[in-house]
C-alpha cells in the first residue's frame, strides 16, 4: 500500500499525519509550539523551533506507522497563514522571530495608511488594511535591519518549511499563501510593485509563486525522497478537504481562531461588508476564489478559561460545564482579546463580558464564551449572504471546537442552517493530501449533522441582544 504525508504547521502545534491510499489516518505525530509575548498585543514564535519540531513529527509519524519514507508517494503542506519569517539565504538564519498572524504591533502604521490606501489595497489584493496580514510585519522587521538586503528571503511558514526541508533550499510559496500577504494582485496573479513601494519592501526577497498542486521538490528522509505535490494555506486546505469545491460551498474551521470561507468559483467577489476576497487555490492553472471572514479568537477563549481562570483542567470539559447552564440568560461574552476581525476590523477593541449578575457562575460564563464564537461566525455568514445574494443552507465545520456538540448545535440554531461535521475533523491536513494526490474523486465521510431547533422568536431575541452589546463595545473605542 502507498501512503500520503501531510505536514500541518499550525499556530499552536505542528503535526505530521500519514494517510493510506483511501485517505484514512494511519498515524499522527504532534508537538506543541511555544508562543512568545514580548509586549501586549505582540505574538511571536521561534522559527528554529517550528522546523525542529516539524522534523521530529515527520520521523515520529513514520515510526508510528511502521513504514519507511519510500512508501510515501506524495506530501502535502498546509500552514498557518500570514505569519512572517525573514531569513538570510546564505546562512539560513532568521533576522527575527516569526511574527504570528495574531500580532498587532503594526496597528498604528496600518491606521496611518487606511484613509489613502484602503481602496488600492482592496482592489488589488481583496484584503483590507490590517496588521493581520504579512506586509506590515515584513516592513516592521526590515525597518530594524541595517544590513544588506540582497540575500534576504521572506516567507510565510510554508516557504520557511520548504526552504529548510526540501532539497536545494527552494524559495517558494503557492497562490493561496501569496494572496494573504497584502502584496499580491489576485487578479493578475503577481507581486504588485505599487504595494511593495508602499511598504518599502524589495521584490527580490519574495518567493516564487506556484500552483497549489505544483512540483515543489522533494523532502529527503533517511535516504528516501518524498515529493511535495500540494501546498495550501490552512483555511484553503480545509475548504478543499471538505470537498467544498463548488460555488456557494461554505466551511468554518474552529481552531485558535475561526475562519469562514465561501467558495465564489472562478470569479472574485469584492465585498461590500468588509469581508476578504482571497485565492482559494490555483490548480492546473485554474483559479478558484473565496470570500473569507476571520474571528481572531475561537478555541483560544476555551484555552483562556482553562489556563487563566482555571475553570476546568481539559478543554473538552468546557462542554459539560456549559451544559450545566440551561441558558446564558442575559450574559454575552465577546472574545475580542486581540481585536475584532471581519466584518468589523477593529484592531484596538478588546474582549468584554456583559450582563453579569450574582447568579452568574462558571457555567454561564463558559456557555457565553462558547456562544460568543458562534455569534461572531454568524455575523460573518450574514455578511457573506449580503455580498453574494446566496442564502447559506449548509455549513461544513471542522477544527478542535467542532468536537463540542453543544457549540455546533448553538451555531446551527443561531444561524438557522445545517451544520455538517465530517467523521475525520483533520480536514486541513486531508485537504493538503487531496491536493497532493491529484485524486479528484475524493469525498470526506460525514459524521453528524446539526439541524436548527431554536424558536424563531428566541433566535431574534438573542441576536438583538448580541447586536446591542456589540454596538456598546465598538462605540467605546
Amino acid at each position: 500500500m502507498n501512503y500520503y504525508l501531510a505536514i500541518d504547521s499550525g499556530t499552536s502545534s505542528v503535526r505530521s499525519i500519514i494517510f493510506d491510499s483511501t485517505f484514512e489516518i494511519v498515524s499522527v505525530a504532534q508537538e506543541e509550539l511555544s508562543l512568545i509575548y514580548p509586549e501586549n498585543g505582540w505574538v511571536e514564535q521561534d522559527p528554529h523551533e517550528i522546523i525542529e519540531l516539524q522534523k521530529k513529527t515527520i520521523y515520529n509519524a513514520l515510526k508510528n506507522a511502521n513504514i519507511s519514507g519510500d512508501k510515501i508517494i506524495a506530501c502535502g503542506i498546509t500552514n498557518q497563514r500570514e505569519t512572517t519569517v525573514i531569513w538570510d539565504k546564505k546562512t539560513g538564519k532568521p533576522l527575527y522571530n516569526a511574527i504570528v498572524w495574531q500580532d498587532r504591533r503594526t496597528a498604528d502604521f496600518i491606521e496611518s495608511i487606511k484613509g489613502k490606501y484602503t481602496d488600492l489595497i482592496r482592489n488589488k489584493t481583496g484584503l483590507v488594511p490590517d496588521p493581520y496580514f504579512s506586509a506590515s510585519k515584513i516592513k516592521w522587521i526590515l525597518d530594524r535591519f541595517n544590513g544588506n538586503k540582497d540575500n534576504l528571503a521572506f516567507g510565510t511558514v510554508d516557504s520557511w518549511i520548504m526552504y529548510n526541508l526540501v532539497e536545494g533550499h527552494p524559495h517558494l510559496t503557492d497562490y493561496s499563501n501569496a494572496s494573504r500577504t497584502m502584496l499580491f494582485d489576485i487578479i493578475d496573479l503577481k507581486w504588485d510593485d505599487e504595494l511593495l513601494s508602499l511598504f518599502d519592501i524589495p521584490k527580490n526577497i519574495l518567493p516564487d509563486v506556484l500552483d497549489s498542486n505544483a512540483d515543489f521538490g522533494s523532502i529527503k528522509i533517511d535516504g528516501f525522497h518524498i515529493p511535495v505535490r500540494g501546498v495550501l494555506g490552512d483555511q484553503q486546505a480545509a475548504l478543499f478537504g471538505h470537498k467544498a469545491i463548488s460555488r456557494g460551498d461554505v466551511k468554518v474551521t474552529y481552531g485558535t481562531g475561526a475562519f469562514i470561507l465561501f467558495n465564489t468559483g472562478n470569479t472574485p467577489v469584492f465585498s461590500k461588508n468588509n469581508l476578504l476576497s482571497t485565492i482559494a487555490w490555483v490548480k492546473n492553472g485554474k483559479t478558484t476564489y473565496a470570500l473569507e471572514g476571520s474571528v481572531f479568537i475561537a478555541g483560544a477563549v476555551i484555552q483562556w478559561l482553562r489556563d487563566k481562570l482555571n475553570f476546568f483542567r481539559e478543554s473538552k470539559e468546557s462542554e459539560l460545564l456549559a451544559s450545566n447552564s440551561d441558558s446564558t440568560g442575559e450574559v454575552y461574552f465577546i472574545p475580542a482579546f486581540v481585536g475584532l476581525g471581519a466584518p468589523y476590523w477593529k484592531p484596538n477593541i478588546r474582549g468584554a463580558i456583559y450582563g453579569l449578575t450574582r447568579d452568574t457562575g462558571k457555567a454561564e460564563i463558559t456557555r457565553a464564551a462558547i456562544e460568543g464564537v458562534a455569534y461572531l461566525v454568524n455575523d460573518m455568514l450574514t455578511a457573506m449572504t449580503n455580498d453574494t445574494g446566496n442564502k447559506i443552507h449548509k455549513l461544513f465545520a471542522d477544527g478542535g471546537m467542532s468536537k463540542n456538540n453543544l457549540f455546533l448545535q448553538f451555531q446551527s440554531d443561531i444561524s438557522d442552517l445545517i451544520v455538517k461535521r465530517p467523521a475525520n475533523i483533520e480536514v486541513t491536513a486531508l485537504g493538503s493530501v487531496f491536493m497532493a494526490s491529484g485524486n479528484d474523486k475524493f469525498s470526506p465521510k460525514s459524521a453528524k449533522e446539526f439541524i436548527p431547533a431554536m424558536d424563531v422568536n428566541e433566535r431574534k431575541k438573542k441576536l438583538n441582544g448580541w447586536k446591542n452589546y456589540m454596538e456598546k463595545l465598538i462605540g467605546k473605542e
